[in-house]
Parts: C-alpha cells; structure tokens; sequence
C-alpha cells in the first residue's frame, strides 16, 4: 500500500515522528527496528550521533509544521505472505485497538542469572515432564488428564522469567540432545512470558497464556505423524492438518480444571488479524490479545527452530520475517514490542563484532539492547579460543567515553566495540551450549575483571 513519508534533515526531527528509514544501514545504528516511533530527546540525540537525515512516515506520526508531502510507494509489508492465505493482500484491514504497554510493573531483574539458572534447568525439566505426562495421557484417550502439576509449573516458569529473564531464556535457545517433540511449545512458552513481562500482563495474565501456550498443540495428539512432520501438504492435507486446534479445544472442554481463557488462547494462536489464519478465519480484535500474542511467539519459534531443518534462521532473520508481516498477519505494534522484548540479539545468539571476533549473547542489558554481555569465542580470524573470555560491551563503552570525556583519549583513538550481524547457529563450529555452561557455572568476578582491564592487549593480539 502507499506510505506518505518525507526527507528531513535530522535537526528537524521531533517527538511523536515516525522514523520510516535512515540514511545508512539499520545495522550500523543502535536502533534494532526497521521503523519506530520517536519517543524522547534521547533517541533525538542518538539519530543526530548517527544520521544526517532520516525519512519519516507522516500518516503514522506527526509530520513537520511547514513541508510539502512526497508519496513514495513501497512493497507490501506481507511480501512473505503464505501461500495458502484465504484473502488478498489488498484486502482492507479492521481497524485493532493499540496495546497498552505497562512499562515499570516489574523490575529490572535483580536475581543474579547464575542463582536463577539452577531453579529454572530444575523447572524446566519439570516443565517438560508434566507436558509430556499430559499428552501421554491424552494419547491413550484416559478419562482423568493430569493437569495440575502442569499449572503449578507453568505458574513457577512465569516467576522464573519475573526473577531473570536471561535463565528461561538460556534453556529455550540452545537445543539439547534429548529435546522432546513438544519442546517447541516450552520455548513458545518462555518467548509469550518475556513478551508479557515486557508489556506488564497481570500475573494472572501470564500464568493463562503460559498454559495456553504449552497446551497449544495438544490436538495434534490426534494426527497421523506423517501429516505433522510433512513440509509440503497438499490444500486437502492442510485442511486435516489444521484441525489440530478444534482437536485441542475439543479436549480441553472436556477438562472442568481449565480456565475458558486457557482453551481461547489454544483456538485462537493460529488466527491472523487479515483473516487468514485458522480454524475461524477472526480479524481484528475478534481475536483477543493473549491469542494475538501466542500467534506472534510460535511464529517466531516455527521459524527459529523449523522442524526437521538443520540450519534454523538466525534471529535477526527472523525478527526481518516477523516485521514483513507487521500489519499483515499481526499486529504492528504488537510486533514492535515483541522485538523490544527480546532485542535483536537474543540471550545464545551466535554474532560476530567489528573486530573480527565471534561471541555468543551470554545476558542481555536490557537499558543498551545491543550492547549485551558476551562470551568472546574466536580470535579476529575465526580460530577458536582455548578459554572463552568475557565482555560486559555496555561497561566497556561507558569506560571508553569516560576516557574520551575526561581527555585521555581521542575519539579516534578509542576502538567501541560493536554487533555488526548475528550467524546462524552452528557457524564456526562454536559449542553453544558448552558456553553457556561456562559461563553459568564457571566464570567469576575476578576473572571478568580480569578481563576488562586486559582488553587492549586482547584487541591487539587479534587485530583490533
């Protein structure tokens, strides 16, 4: 569809704009959108830091209070639309009301990563095992499911991810050799509580979309094997395919423990805001706001972890994917705070920085998303450390302009060190999970200060 967006110098930039494009590439700015909405004279002054002008979108926010509008058409945002859409891309969207985000509702996490992981690998396995007794329950068709443990445990995931978001988020992104078929549910799961933290859903809210989501695809219990695991389904086998969510309400009915909410978040995850989605084909806000939330977190999962696929997109991608169908399939904004919620690095993500070096996103920073701690893995040529080493990027900027703010450095002489893109797991043949126990497990303060106050003699050693 049209867009009405404009030029502008980046003096004129002000509060309440809608920055549609810059003038150099995304990746090379601190802004991990394709898009945003200028909240504050922080993001002003980062955009003068980075831009000399920008392009803004006049019909999303506020324009300049003396200019000439230039329509430039653009592509579609759902270029990436499925093949089996029920309805054209020009298909006139129902208006959705905006979300309210609660920012502040929870804290900044406090709870040390290495204190919570020890609770959250005990619970995940609980997690897995209260999932997999349900499903083996409705399988052989027993009258009496279990499903109390299977709150109680989505309940305690949901204070886990309050306590420290990073810990969840370790055991979702790396995939263990004895991973369960189910275990896309679980990490659909932690990715719909991280989402709703960020926004500030009640409790309550997040223990019913935690359930929702873990008993999502329940109904599959009720397919031929062969139909779930094909890649290729034919329009016919689609339709058998997709009555796995009126299998799962079907089931869930019949549970009197579970909440109406729980059973709506199972019927509606596969619904899109167009009207392409399934069983019911809901548009708009027809579709409630846990089940618009469920869709956006399974998507991304589907496409981070494809079944049966070796090389699975790197989150970058697949954030790029999930945007292209920003006011398409899903709600926009909805898709903007996703993206805020879990950054563009997520925690175990595989990215290469501008010295050369490889590290792996070991806890985010959730003030300077991408200036996250990392484990540094490789050497400026792609040789694998000995001994992975850690760098907190966010302090190590911060002590790098401390230099330059009190004149012992030139800005010139100062190297920041910065993301410059994600890989796709596996590359360089890094051991994910391996760092992650390390890091969890074995590194101390010592040694990271250590470190840090080695860090030139490190850059040089590699090129930097």
């Amino acid at each position: 569809m049209g867009i009405k967006q404009i030029k502008l110098d980046v003096n004129e930039v002000t509060i309440g704009m809608f920055i549609s494009g810059l003038d150099r590439p995304w990746t090379q700015t601190p802004f991990p959108l394709q898009g945003f909405y200028v909240r504050d004279l922080d993001e002003i002054r980062e955009l003068k830091a980075h831009c000399r002008h920008v392009y803004i979108d006049v019909i999303k926010g506020n324009a300049p209070l003396k200019t000439n509008l230039k329509t430039l058409t653009s592509a579609p945002a759902g270029a990436a639309l499925r093949k089996d859409l029920r309805i054209t891309p020009s298909s006139k969207l129902p208006d959705v009301a905006p979300i309210k985000v609660r920012e502040n509702v929870y804290p900044v996490p406090t709870v040390p990563i290495q204190k919570e992981i020890e609770k959250a690998k005990g619970l995940h396995r609980e997690v897995f095992g209260a999932l997999g007794n349900v499903l083996q329950h409705i399988e052989k068709d027993h009258n009496s499911v279990p499903l109390n443990e299977t709150k109680r445990v989505a309940s305690e995931m949901v204070d886990s991810v309050l306590r420290s978001p990073d810990a969840f988020t370790w055991l979702s992104r790396v995939r263990e050799k004895d991973e369960y078929t189910y275990s896309h549910a679980v990490r659909s799961a932690i990715w719909g509580i991280l989402f709703g933290r960020h926004i500030g859903l009640s409790k309550m809210d997040l223990d019913v979309l935690a359930m929702g989501i873990l008993l999502k695809d329940i109904g599959k219990t009720r397919l031929p094997k062969h139909l779930i695991e094909k890649a290729d389904r034919t329009r016919t086998e689609q339709d058998a395919y997709e009555k796995f969510v009126d299998y799962g309400v079907e089931i869930l009915r019949k549970m009197p423990d579970i909440k109406p909410r729980v059973t709506s978040v199972v019927k509606t995850h596969c619904e899109r805001i167009n009207g392409a989605g399934f069983p019911e084909g809901l548009r708009g806000d027809r579709i409630p706001l846990l089940g618009k939330i469920a869709g956006i977190v399974t998507f991304y999962d589907e496409v981070t972890n494809p079944r049966g696929q070796k090389h699975p997109l790197s989150p970058s991608k697949a954030v790029a994917r999930l945007y292209e169908l920003r006011d398409v399939e899903f709600q926009p904004d909805l898709v903007v705070e996703f993206i805020r919620a879990i950054g563009l690095y997520p925690t175990g993500t595989l990215v290469e920085l501008n010295t050369g070096e490889v590290a792996v996103v070991v806890e985010q920073n959730f003030k300077r998303r991408l200036k996250p701690r990392v484990m540094i893995v490789t050497d400026a040529y792609k040789r694998l450390l000995s001994e992975p080493m850690f760098l907190d990027m966010a302090e190590d900027d911060l002590e790098k302009q401390s230099r330059v703010d009190s004149g012992k450095a030139h800005p010139n002489e100062v190297e920041r060190i910065e993301i410059v893109q994600d890989l796709e797991p596996g590359a360089h043949q890094v051991d994910v999970a391996a760092v992650r126990d390390q890091y969890l497990m074995g590194r101390s303060g010592n040694k990271i200060l250590s470190f840090l106050k080695n860090r030139s003699r490190i850059a040089s050693l590699f090129g930097g």
